[in-house]
């Protein structure tokens, strides 16, 4: 999987197309992400102690990777993979193949 958490990614199918947000989780077993504020939904919490307090909270769904695209310089760019000189890995954005930070 070429996202990684803390990446900032534009929803770019589905009912939060073209909002953008913070990776907050990555699993990549399923190839799943949870991204800060969008595919939100309400759910109905019992209070867990006795001074508690139950109520509707607002709850961030996990949805998969290929709904979204990386943003980079305020661009929805794809990601690839470079070997360098000193044989480090590096993420870079196509096309312009600049190594991304």
């Amino acid at each position: 999987m070429k996202l990684r958490k803390g990446d900032t990614v534009e929803v770019i199918t589905g009912k939060d197309k073209g909002r953008q947000g913070e990776i907050a989780f990555v699993f990549p077993k399923t190839n799943r992400i949870i991204v800060n504020g969008i595919n939100v939904a309400s759910k109905s919490q019992r209070a867990q102690r006795a001074n508690d307090v139950g109520g509707i909270i607002e709850k961030d769904l996990a949805f998969h990777a290929s709904n979204v695209m990386f943003v980079y310089k305020g661009q929805k760019v794809r990601i690839g993979y470079k070997i360098q000189d000193d044989g480090t890995k590096v993420r870079i954005a196509r096309p312009s193949g600049e190594v991304i930070g």
